[in-house]
């Protein structure tokens, strides 16, 4: 089993039903000419969150993470690097690569304390960062965004060496040789996003879980950069305590005093012992938000997925997402059912902890009605608490998306100088998180026709 950044769709805005967008498309008269796009803007210095969770918790979290594959396989060892880990960057790379993996492998030291640096290229690392074209990772994982594998150093290799056990995970003894591909033709978040996913993977777990809300290790793609949480668990993941061949019951009896250790707030703290998520509701949600599925089958998959959140009793981000996705999948057929489905997501994701981002996803759809119903200040109010969380993140593309609205409600409102400035101020980050200039005009477009000020609705 390969871990791979999945194509389940993120919780990104999708607004209305518009046909695919071409380069050739032209911008409204909201939008801003290609030739006053200001330069692309990237994010500071981490502002991550520190996880406030019981020890007992943050254990059980490590062993469910750590001896078992997205699969369900249960893996029989522990491993991990045992020697300082070494990276390397092949292939073509994209020009933003390059900051993106300083500022992480900067975090993994400072936060996680692991001892990683980047070497040459024209050198043999412990894990071999590809970047190849979108085209060449679908030839051999047709559903995948990028993927890491072990015991590989190229993408010819792995072509030749797929499904042998040489690249079975659940064969390793420790980890010597890994490689990550990823895309060198996305837009720059992408690419980043899928540095920060599979390099988790390669040093530390494996697996995904649904009812970590506040993790990357979970398939529903809300985190796009390792979040404080991650953190925690690559470095109880490379605690000295700890070392490859190890098996469940030994880590488990050595997790107590290493959490103890890193995470001395959580020794008091009573365990909450989230329910597991059954694999029936992952793969309605698979179903519902992943490729290959017609429109009909969406909609079944979707209400199966709340069907299931109901009949365990969720009142957590679980529950939540299966509403967020039942309103995306109806948002084009029935809009006022939609809405209520993205009213119940954000009640849901307000009454879970660390579901803080969450929230600002399922406000881009609630302040993007808003608009739509000319009701300026009702959006300014539903966006203004998120502009900050999505930088915090560092999620461009939510931050240009609400930025966007902003710019929409305050046409709305009567503030057009204002939301001039707001509208510009988006496009640096739009040009992160989207990528090229026609792919930024595209969604100016898509959120400009919102406003009945700019689509004959006034």
């Amino acid at each position: 089993m390969n871990p791979m950044r999945r194509f389940v769709l993120p919780l990104a805005l999708m607004l209305n039903a518009c046909v695919p967008v071409t380069p050739s498309d032209t911008t409204t008269r909201a939008a801003i000419a290609v030739s006053t796009f200001p330069p692309m803007k990237t994010f500071g210095a981490p502002r991550p969150n520190h996880p406030i969770k019981s020890n007992n918790d943050l254990a059980l979290d490590f062993i469910e993470l750590s001896f078992r594959l997205e699969s369900g396989r249960d893996l029989p060892i522990f491993t991990r690097f045992e020697e300082p880990i070494t990276v390397r960057v092949t292939g073509a790379p994209p020009a933003t690569l390059g900051s993106d993996l300083n500022k992480l492998l900067h975090r993994l030291r400072t936060e996680a304390h692991i001892d990683i640096s980047q070497i040459s290229s024209s050198k043999q690392a412990n894990v071999t960062i590809q970047a190849v074209s979108r085209n060449e990772i679908r030839r051999v994982l047709p559903h995948a965004a990028c993927f890491v594998v072990p015991n590989i150093s190229s993408i010819d290799e792995y072509r030749s060496a797929r499904r042998t056990a040489k690249t079975n995970w659940a064969n390793l003894q420790k980890r010597e040789q890994l490689a990550i591909f990823l895309p060198n033709d996305a837009s720059p978040q992408e690419v980043r996003d899928c540095l920060h996913e599979e390099l988790a993977q390669a040093i530390g777990p494996l697996n995904d879980l649904y009812r970590l809300p506040d993790s990357v290790f979970n398939d529903d793609n809300v985190h796009t950069v390792l979040t404080g949480f991650d953190m925690m668990m690559l470095r109880a993941y490379y605690s000295p305590k700890l070392r490859s061949g190890m098996t469940r019951g030994q880590v488990a009896q050595a997790l107590p005093g290493i959490f103890s250790r890193i995470n001395p707030a959580g020794n008091g703290r009573a365990a909450r012992f989230s329910t597991r998520t059954p694999k029936a509701w992952s793969q309605a949600v698979q179903a519902a938000l992943g490729p290959g599925s017609s429109t009909s089958q969406r909609i079944i998959s979707a209400d199966k997925a709340l069907k299931i959140a109901k009949a365990m009793g969720w009142t957590d981000h679980r529950r939540a997402f299966a509403h967020y996705a039942n309103g995306r999948i109806l948002l084009a057929s029935a809009p006022k059912v939609a809405y209520q489905h993205f009213l119940a997501a954000d009640h849901y994701y307000a009454a879970t902890p660390g579901a803080k981002l969450h929230r600002a996803y399922v406000a881009t759809q609630l302040a993007a009605h808003a608009v739509t119903q000319g009701e300026g200040e009702r959006a300014l109010n539903l966006i203004g608490p998120h502009i900050d969380r999505a930088a915090r993140n560092e999620n461009a593309i939510l931050l240009s998306t609400l930025l966007l609205l902003r710019a929409e409600a305050l046409d709305l409102t009567g503030r057009s100088a204002e939301a001039r400035t707001v509208r510009l101020d988006s496009l640096g980050w739009a040009r992160y998180g989207f990528g090229p200039d026609w792919a930024v005009r595209a969604k100016l477009r898509e959120i400009s026709s919102l406003s009945p000020l700019k689509n004959g609705r006034s």
